[in-house]
């Protein structure tokens, strides 16, 4: 009969132990890292998803397209002693970049949907015009003697050619040239366009002008060749990100779009005015600015779900305290399956947001889980005041998150903050309860 008092015993207080329910709590939490590991997982691979679809329409449109020069590519006999002390030459090539060069234009964006996918698709009309200045090469190792000046070729860099719509017509010199595809070396650039403009080192200054129909997406840049280099957009596209190594000395952004200027000198770049050969990499220069889509709902659903464990860890505080306080019980199955309801709101939030908007999704989301927990927490606790404290915490979980995520430049000090508020709040109902109390009722 001792025996079986003390099993009997022994059995109430590993049930009713507060020190082994937050223990199975805490494996509780750890176990449901899996599935939410899983969703994190779930919504990366819709992301490469969405990213191989937007390619796919990219590289039919145009993909993201990067400017460079115009500037002049001119061959000239580099000669040297072959091993029979004969005197033979190379062809190498000289690139002349403008003194000045000024850039405006408009871009007209566009989004293309796919299935429930949507990629940002622009056409740009831009104006370039400016002007040429033939270096000075006596201090130089280059004999102006041995430049083939009759032979310069006019080059302008474009990174995806499928993108040009109208042919390409340079004005230089009051004369007409028409471009034709490729480059005469890809020492600047590794695609774009050409014609053949004879040079003379006696003349002083060349004007230029030229107009350029193109396509793209997402991303548009310029590498910014000349001596002095002007750049000026405007959309009717909200929402730009200017990036790259340079960003607008003015700059405006309505609702009703934007509109940038660039006014960039060769003194802030890592290259001059002329060089020969691949001695320069002219590419890490390059800016400009994306086209985002603002309501970009994966990444937002990946910032959401790292608060799945906060989000975890407090609703199973408020049931770990209603055991303590109101002395009900509730089992680890019961945690278990409140905490699967939590980590299915992301689930929806994910599948709901692919085909209605962001915020009405996650409305509808949390206020599904917050009626299916409230219920629960009903049904098992049969206490209509928890009841109704559960429903005040998820509310409130869910109010908080949401501005943490519109929030994205505060999100660490509003979490900072909102962790606090909760912890203080956790002392202060929890100052009066007498922990060592409840192990010595279970004995």
């Amino acid at each position: 009969m001792n025996t079986q008092n003390t099993m009997k015993k022994t059995g109430d207080f590993i049930r009713n132990s507060a020190t082994l329910k937050i223990f199975s709590i805490g494996v509780l939490v750890l176990i449901l890292l899996i599935p939410t590991s899983m969703i994190s997982s779930l919504m990366r691979e819709r992301e490469s998803r969405r990213s191989s679809v937007v390619e796919e329409i990219n590289q039919k449109w145009g993909e993201n397209q990067t400017v460079t020069g115009p500037f002049f590519t001119v061959p000239f006999k580099s000669y040297y002693k072959d091993k029979n002390e004969k005197l033979k030459f190379n062809i190498r090539y000289l690139h002349i970049l403008p003194e000045k060069l000024s850039v405006s234009g408009l871009i007209f964006p566009q989004i293309r949907y796919r299935s429930i996918y949507e990629a940002v698709l622009y056409n740009t009309r831009l104006k370039i015009n400016g002007n040429f200045t033939i270096p000075v090469l006596n201090q130089s190792d280059i004999d102006p003697e041995n430049v083939l000046w009759e032979k310069a070729v006019f080059s302008l860099g474009i990174t995806d050619m499928r993108g040009i719509l109208d042919n390409i017509v340079i004005s230089f010199d009051e004369k007409q040239y028409k471009a034709g595809p490729g480059l005469k070396t890809t020492d600047i650039a590794s695609s774009g366009v050409h014609c053949l403009i004879p040079l003379s080192p006696t003349q002083k200054e060349s004007a230029f002008s030229l107009q350029l129909n193109l396509n793209g997406s997402e991303n548009i840049q310029f590498i910014p060749v000349g001596e002095t280099t002007g750049i000026k957009l405007k959309s009717d596209w909200p929402s730009p990100s200017f990036n790259g190594s340079f960003l607008p000395t003015t700059r405006e952004i309505t609702d009703l779009g934007f509109s940038a200027t660039w006014k960039i000198l060769h003194l802030n770049r890592n290259f001059p005015q002329f060089w020969a050969g691949k001695q320069y990499k002219v590419k890490n220069a390059a800016f400009g600015l994306k086209l985002l889509i603002t309501a970009d709902i994966y990444q937002k659903s990946i910032r959401i779900s790292k608060y799945a464990l906060m989000f975890i860890v407090f609703t199973f505080a408020a049931f770990f305290f209603s055991e303590i306080i109101n002395k009900n019980r509730v089992h680890p199955i019961q945690y278990l399956l409140i905490g699967l309801a939590i980590i299915l709101f992301y689930v929806l939030l994910l599948a709901l947001s692919e085909h209605i908007n962001f915020d009405l999704a996650y409305i509808l989301s949390a206020s599904a889980i917050t009626a299916l927990i409230t219920g629960y927490s009903k049904g098992i606790l049969k206490n209509n005041y928890f009841t109704l404290t559960v429903f005040g915490i998820l509310i409130v979980l869910y109010a908080y998150l949401y501005i943490v995520l519109q929030l994205e430049d505060y999100a660490l000090i509003m979490g900072s903050i909102g962790l606090l508020i909760v912890l203080s709040t956790v002392m202060y109902i929890t100052r009066k309860i007498d922990w060592y109390s409840l192990e010595k009722d279970q004995n």
